[in-house]
């Protein structure tokens, strides 16, 4: 988002909005969604970007949503085991995956100057913020209604939007080395793996009293579930910062 953007947010002013013969230019819809179709046709640009949970995706009469959903999966094969993973050892052999995946990333930015942890690539998460969003995500959903534990969420946890908007004791302000950011991360993945280790298909079908923070209040939300979300916030987090990574590495 750019200085002279001007900022909507939680409004329904362009629910069923038409625009025509508009300049549009520099326009980004982030953190939104819509229940009917969201089209645009007869327009002309020279670089749209897409990304999100899109149910189907239809580019000038082409449906690429197979397509699309293929290249995600070949970059991050990790997304097929979340994607997949319902029985207690296809959550196993998914964390597994997803713990070594993660562990050879960090190794590798280990070599990076630190500064660029902190760098934002056309204003998505830095490295860095990443970490802290993925402590918030297995804070909210195994911390909280999995474990049930007191005391569920780190200060460094970074919640949707980089906001502590649910009153969690988020230090959202917070700039911390990636040392000081593993530290609570890589104990939630003990936290995580532990758990998982003694799960049994039974355990995976119970209902959690406590509900995720956030979401519907009156969806039932059982362990099997809960787990499924850290599996995939894990997987789709890990690609976006991997491509991240790749920008801010590439030379030139």
């Amino acid at each position: 988002m750019t200085s002279e953007q001007r900022t909507y947010v939680d409004t329904d002013r362009f629910r069923d909005a038409l625009i025509r013969q508009s300049d549009v230019s520099g326009l980004e819809i982030r953190d939104c969604w819509f229940e009917e179709r969201l089209k645009i046709v007869d327009c002309f640009g020279r670089d749209v970007y897409l990304a999100g949970d899109f149910g189907r995706v239809v580019v000038n009469d082409v449906d690429v949503t197979a397509y699309v959903e293929a290249e995600l999966d070949r970059a991050e094969p990790n997304r097929v085991l979340a994607r997949e993973a319902k029985t207690a050892d296809e959550i196993r052999a998914a964390w597994a995956a997803i713990e070594e995946t993660w562990a050879a990333t960090v190794e590798r930015v280990r070599a990076l100057p630190e500064e660029l942890l902190h760098e934002r690539v056309d204003d998505e998460w830095s490295f860095i913020e990443t970490l802290r969003h993925l402590l918030y995500a297995s804070d909210k959903w195994l911390g909280n209604p999995v474990l049930e534990e007191d005391d569920p969420y780190n200060p460094l946890g970074y919640g949707p939007a980089g906001a502590d908007e649910t009153g969690l004791g988020l230090t959202v302000d917070a700039d911390p080395s990636l040392d000081e950011v593993l530290a609570p991360r890589l104990a939630r993945m003990d936290t995580m793996r532990a758990f998982v280790a003694g799960v049994t298909d039974a355990a995976l079908d119970r209902l959690c009293a406590r509900k995720p923070v956030g979401n519907d209040p009156e969806a039932d939300y059982d362990v099997r579930r809960c787990l499924k979300v850290v599996l995939a916030e894990e997987a789709e987090h890990h690609r976006y910062a991997v491509r991240d990574l790749a920008a801010l590495t590439s030379p030139g």
